[in-house]
């Protein structure tokens, strides 16, 4: 079993096609294509790419455990749960502030 992946162009947030076509962040909406469907995946996949707003497009083999959607890679595992360092407000440095190389 297979699901597209890719990033959006101007956010750059992972993203998922979903079961109606449209690019979702939530990994549990993504359409799952099932072996006999190569043909469905590879044409979305073909017309992702020419509307160019998702950008690095993967196919990712999944797997589905109790209804639940289970990337078999651990990178897209990672990329589901979001991110793994805390996200800090950014430092805004005053006139007279420096930042030491």
């Amino acid at each position: 079993m297979d699901i597209l992946t890719g990033n959006e162009l101007v956010s750059g947030a992972t993203v998922y096609l979903s079961r109606s076509g449209l690019w979702v962040e939530d990994l549990q909406q993504a359409r799952v294509f099932l072996k006999e469907e190569a043909e469905a995946r590879d044409a979305a996949l073909d017309a992702s790419r020419n509307t160019m707003r998702i950008n690095s497009l993967e196919i990712e083999t999944v797997q589905l455990r109790d209804g639940t959607i289970y990337p078999d890679r651990i990178r897209e595992r990672i990329r589901a749960a979001g991110p793994t360092a805390p996200r800090f407000d950014r430092q805004h440095l005053g006139q007279d502030d420096h930042v030491s190389i």
